[in-house]
């Protein structure tokens, strides 16, 4: 199974992807689509095409995506929700299923604290994933994206496994 994270951006949309092997959480790619200061339209196209290129090129199983957060500046939260529509369009074209995770999810999920800052949501997928160097921001957030749903989805499997111990044992 390949996960695919994105930490949207109107500027830079950080990707990542990691992969469940043997039972561990292992680094594939990450990096970011800069699509500079043109036009928002050519903006989204550029992070659509950037989106739908990693996805060809990786062919993830799962697709997962920061929600859109209310910042104090309103259009800065609607160029990058049109962003996180960008990517989530390429991700249905290609029919993968589409789970979206709060800032604060993907922080608690990773760091262990929902106000964590960038710095330590790099430490930590560095250390996560053993990788010898630090990502950047954008890359690492989302990769940090890609380990809260690898790790929810673990979570699901483990809870469905339980229940069906639970039905067995009242069954017996």
């Amino acid at each position: 199974m390949v996960i695919l994270g994105i930490d949207p951006g109107s500027r830079i949309t950080g990707y990542g992807l990691i992969a469940r092997k043997q039972g561990k959480l292992v680094y594939v790619a990450s990096g970011c689509i800069r699509v500079g200061t043109t036009d928002l339209p050519s903006r989204l196209a550029n992070i659509f095409t950037g989106v739908g290129d990693i996805i060809r090129q990786y062919n993830p199983s799962q697709f997962a995506i920061e929600q859109v957060f209310m910042a104090k500046n309103p259009d800065s939260a609607l160029k990058l929700g049109q962003a996180r529509g960008a990517a989530i369009v390429a991700a249905t074209q290609s029919q993968l299923p589409v789970a979206e995770y709060s800032a604060r999810q993907i922080k608690q999920a990773v760091v262990g604290k929902g106000n964590a800052d960038k710095t330590q949501v790099q430490h930590m997928v560095k250390h996560l994933l053993n990788l010898s160097g630090t990502p950047q921001a954008d890359a690492a957030d989302a990769l940090a994206v890609a380990l809260c749903h690898a790790n929810t989805e673990q979570s699901l499997i483990n809870m469905a496994g339980q229940a069906r111990k639970t039905v067995r044992g009242r069954l017996r």
